[in-house]
């Protein structure tokens, strides 16, 4: 397979590609076997070996941040610095 290469060129910003540097180098690996081995993976699977999503909040999570929001400005609720008195409460 060696013989069999072909060289390829990708840009990136310069210091994303310094941080893949220096990830891959923890790893054991340099940018070219790192893009080689999300290469073969993206064939295994037949697509994007990682979801591709913009992350946005569904329904269900945005009220439970909205209630913690509300929860967090009610100055009727108790809050805590001491987990020792949250968790004896917690017992009550």
């Amino acid at each position: 397979m060696a013989g069999n290469t072909t060289n390829i060129s990708i840009r990136m910003d310069a210091e994303l590609k310094s941080q893949a540097d220096e990830l891959f180098a923890e790893l054991g690996m340099n940018i070219s076997t790192a893009f080689n081995i999300f290469v073969r993976q993206s064939l295994r699977e037949g697509g994007l070996p990682f979801d591709v999503t913009l992350n946005q909040p569904n329904k269900n999570t945005i009220a439970a941040m909205l209630e913690a929001e509300r929860i967090a400005k009610d100055p009727s609720v108790k809050g805590y610095t001491d987990l020792n008195q949250l968790f004896a409460d917690l017992k009550e």
